[in-house]
């Protein structure tokens, strides 16, 4: 029986490799960086399956070179480096993975909370640096974590993962959301919902947890950020244009805040040059929130899933685009 053609933009874990090749041809792309534009333009003219990740566009043009082309599967949660208005007028579903790495991105975006507040880098740096020589009373001053006010931008599924966290550690836990939220809901996490310029103002840590949209594009501003408390900490592991990069930078320098600790920025990667970088109140790690063993093969899968179903002419499982089944 003849396979389906599927074009893959990046080597995935095997067990959802060897998925795919049950029912498909595998054109993969295996360099360890994002397929160049030209080349998955190229390569995309006799695809019948696209299963990408969040570093690829598909947009318009993209998809003007694929007249095969019955699916597209992300292999992230969020989607906005897609063009669902385009696939949709064309017939062509988009899949992604909610869900599965709900758990895992909170323990690192928490994981970051506490390796700001109590500067672990910077203390590991410091023992291997030789620099340790006695114990001192005022050696590496952090923030206290426990009692302290955590802001949450952003309730969805991450976002309450983050308050089921803090409730163990005594935090009041603010949250900012921008669609209705039942009062079970506040009840079961123990939060208070408020205004933006209320969890802003207030929080000791302020921890972001919305999609990109032309809405939360650089909602924390030079004026954002003028309005936290100077010992606050933000935690970013949404997306990096949600912060404006270069107010942050002048916040930080001018410690207007006393740190960052970022999973996500603004470009992505940063180059090696970046200011952010030299400053010793930033801790950032290469998007990494949902890179647990177990996540990542989950996610891979679930992204097989919504392939598979869309070159077969089915429903997908997680599909975000549903105007298109109409």
């Amino acid at each position: 029986m003849t396979k389906f053609r599927v074009l893959i933009t990046r080597q995935l874990p095997e067990v959802a490799m060897h998925a795919i090749r049950e029912f498909a041809e595998c054109d993969v792309w295996s360099e360890d960086r994002p397929m160049p534009s030209s080349v998955l333009s190229e390569k995309i003219a006799e695809a019948e399956g696209l299963l990408c990740l969040l570093t690829d566009r598909v947009d318009a043009a993209l998809l003007s070179r694929a007249p095969r082309l019955r699916v597209v599967s992300t292999m992230a949660v969020g989607f906005d480096h897609v063009d669902l208005a385009a696939c949709s007028e064309l017939g062509i579903p988009v899949g992604n993975t909610p869900g599965v790495l709900t758990e895992t991105s909170a323990d690192l975006a928490f994981a970051l909370l506490m390796t700001a507040a109590r500067r672990v880098v910077e203390g590991a740096e410091y023992v291997k640096n030789g620099l340790w020589q006695t114990w001192s009373p005022t050696l590496l001053l952090g923030q206290d974590i426990f009692g302290a006010t955590l802001g949450i931008v952003g309730f969805g599924r991450i976002g309450q993962a983050m308050a089921r966290r803090a409730q163990g550690f005594g935090m009041r836990v603010l949250v900012c959301h921008s669609r209705s939220l039942p009062d079970d809901v506040l009840q079961t996490h123990q939060v208070e919902r408020v205004s933006l310029e209320t969890v802003v103002g207030e929080s000791d840590f302020l921890s972001l947890h919305v999609p990109l949209t032309p809405a939360t594009h650089h909602l924390i501003n030079r004026d954002a950020l003028s309005k936290m408390k100077r010992t606050a900490v933000l935690i970013n592991t949404a997306r990096g244009p949600v912060v404006d990069t270069e107010a942050l930078c002048q916040a930080l320098l001018e410690g207007k805040i006393a740190g960052a600790a970022l999973d996500v920025t603004d470009p992505e990667p940063l180059p090696a040059t970046h200011p952010l970088l030299s400053l010793r109140n930033c801790v950032i790690v290469p998007h990494v929130a949902s890179a647990s063993i177990a996540t990542r093969h989950r996610m891979a899968l679930m992204a097989v899933e919504n392939l598979h179903a869309g070159l077969r002419r089915r429903c997908l499982p997680h599909c975000v685009n549903p105007d298109v089944y109409q």
